[in-house]
């Protein structure tokens, strides 16, 4: 699904929407102030809010993208990007404040280097904004046991921004509220895991991507603002149910033989063990997303199996043991 390169532009931005209209009325005439070298676009997930009628009215310059149903955020990027024409995507979520020049490093990052398919700039946090923010920070890795965590941000714990991050570095995922990808790179891997709805889908194409010997940056040249949990809040059941499901789903895609059989089983005790805590921590709906997570992997594991590709890095850790010994530490 390679898009022809006399037709395309440099940088496109995409945003998608659900029932989002106040974030679009808050953030959006920034994101316009601040890229205008750049076409901005909104996917709109058959939104009831009247936000398609609000960016019509308010921001003709703003193309909108329809998609029939509300597809969540994978295959709702998925369906969306197959309209637009560009060389270099930009998927930003719609709660993010953008600063001066923001795209600039980034796509010159990105030219560097052909092997390079995405890149994330620093994120911090919209309502605190010396510190990162947890979606993203200053990069993703993740440990041996699959579970994500971002220099700045280990579980809730953020780090302030001290300068520390201003660095250019290679990293294992950008994350998904300010992702910078390469088309023909998003297509030859068709796109996200549609089946994953929403959470940690970056983290698998990110992860996909390593494995045919592709490069995932962070840039510290370049700093936006998220609010985060604009959709679902970390409080959700139905956050806590995609993440593990997505998660567990993730590895069995991604991971060698028999290192994935290994982790799986280790991650099963875990995760039960991670049942319980929530179930004190947040409540009983809680609990039960982690059950629920667990028997929706089961179902989807023949298709994950099919899903798997040729080679599976086993390089991969940031830190073996470093998210595990963080729980431990009760941090």
């Amino acid at each position: 699904m390679r898009r022809n390169s006399d037709m395309q532009e440099k940088l496109a931005i995409a945003i998608l929407n659900w029932n989002g209209k106040n974030w679009l009325e808050k953030f959006l005439p920034n994101v316009l102030m601040k890229s205008q070298d750049h076409s901005v676009f909104v996917i709109d997930n058959a939104s009831t809010d009247g936000s398609v009628a609000f960016l019509n009215e308010k921001f003709p310059s703003v193309k909108v993208i329809l998609n029939d149903k509300n597809y969540g955020f994978a295959e709702g990027y998925n369906v969306g990007l197959k309209t637009i024409h560009a060389e270099i995507y930009c998927l930003l979520n719609s709660d993010v404040e953008v600063t001066e020049n923001w795209t600039v490093p980034v796509i010159a990052l990105l030219d560097s280097d052909k092997n390079i398919a995405a890149v994330q700039p620093k994120i911090l946090s919209y309502e605190n904004r010396d510190y990162f923010e947890f979606a993203g920070a200053a990069g993703g890795l993740i440990d041996n046991l699959g579970y994500p965590f971002c220099r700045g941000r280990i579980f809730d714990d953020v780090e302030k921004d001290a300068g520390q991050y201003n660095d250019e570095i290679e990293i294992f995922w950008a994350s998904g509220c300010c992702f910078f990808i390469k088309s023909n790179d998003f297509w030859n891997q068709k796109g996200f895991d549609e089946r994953f709805f929403a959470h940690q889908e970056e983290i698998d194409l990110c992860w996909r991507l390593i494995n045919v010997g592709k490069k995932i940056f962070y840039t510290g040249k370049s700093t936006v603002y998220h609010v985060g949990g604009g959709t679902l809040n970390k409080q959700n059941p139905k956050k806590t149910f995609l993440n593990i499901r997505n998660n567990l789903s993730m590895m069995v895609k991604n991971l060698p033989f028999p290192m994935m059989i290994f982790i799986i089983f280790l991650r099963m005790i875990l995760d039960g063990a991670a049942a319980v805590f929530f179930g004190f921590k947040y409540g009983f709906p809680h609990f039960l997303a982690v059950i629920s997570a667990h028997f929706s992997f089961y179902s989807q594991i023949p298709e994950s199996v099919r899903r798997r590709q040729k080679h599976q890095i086993s390089d991969y850790y940031a830190d073996r043991w470093l998210v595990f010994k963080q729980f431990l530490n009760k941090k």
